[in-house]
């Protein structure tokens, strides 16, 4: 493998109380029912529509007109986008782990559900200093994940084939995803979804902590040499 393209939201990034936090604020605010930082676990990962489809009561977006329901999404994203580091922190050692891939020679990437005007913020933020050759969230110009199309564009910005790739992610989309474009498929444990989900969507390797990515094998530099960090 000579490079790895990761998931966002429960990968690289604990987003969920800031997620949390823009939907139940936009819910109270409509005088709709808020749901625990954990209950969003099963809600995120296939972006913000579905999102807001999940955490809104169905027979009240049932009553609610397009324009209203393009209306709570809006107030949702801006929300959110006003309050993007409040809680949200990389996972421990993802730094340190994405500069020895990077130092390694491994390409890295980011494949995202979530806007790509918000994807891309968090990334700079947070990652400042490591070398991701994309950063892809949502956009119209593209469908989502687990479409295999999702991850052309980043395949081609990385100048690697499919089969050339890990795809790092914590939900079963993500696996999805993988399986759908012909990646390695491996599952992060420590996400908002858990082992169980990544094994029963066939992950081809399941890793506990972002340091067990060092332990997978790679094939990189211009002599395609196998490197075991």
């Amino acid at each position: 493998m000579q490079g790895c393209i990761f998931d966002l939201d429960g990968t690289l990034l604990d987003t969920l109380a800031d997620i949390a936090g823009a939907c139940n604020a936009i819910l109270a605010a409509h005088g709709q029912p808020v749901h625990t930082i954990a209950a969003y676990r099963q809600m995120v990962g296939s972006g913000f529509p579905v999102l807001i489809r999940r955490a809104w009561p169905p027979e009240v977006l049932a009553r609610l007109s397009p324009a209203e329901q393009e209306g709570v999404l809006a107030e949702t994203r801006a929300w959110y986008a006003a309050h993007l580091h409040d809680h949200t922190r990389p996972y421990p050692n993802m730094v340190q782990t994405l500069h020895r891939l990077a130092a390694c020679g491994v390409r890295l990437a980011v494949l995202s559900n979530k806007p790509e005007e918000l994807t891309r913020p968090l990334v700079e933020h947070f990652f400042p200093d490591i070398p991701f050759v994309a950063v892809h969230g949502g956009c119209a110009a593209r469908p989502l994940k687990p479409d295999p199309a999702a991850a052309a564009g980043v395949l081609a910005a990385l100048g690697l084939s499919a089969e050339n790739c890990y795809y790092v992610g914590d939900s079963d989309v993500d696996m999805y995803t993988a399986h759908n474009c012909g990646m390695n498929a491996v599952g992060a444990a420590w996400g908002f979804r858990g082992p169980e989900e990544l094994r029963a969507a066939k992950a081809h390797h399941i890793v506990n902590c972002p340091e067990d990515l060092l332990a997978l094998p790679y094939a990189v530099g211009s002599q395609g040499y196998e490197t075991r960090m």
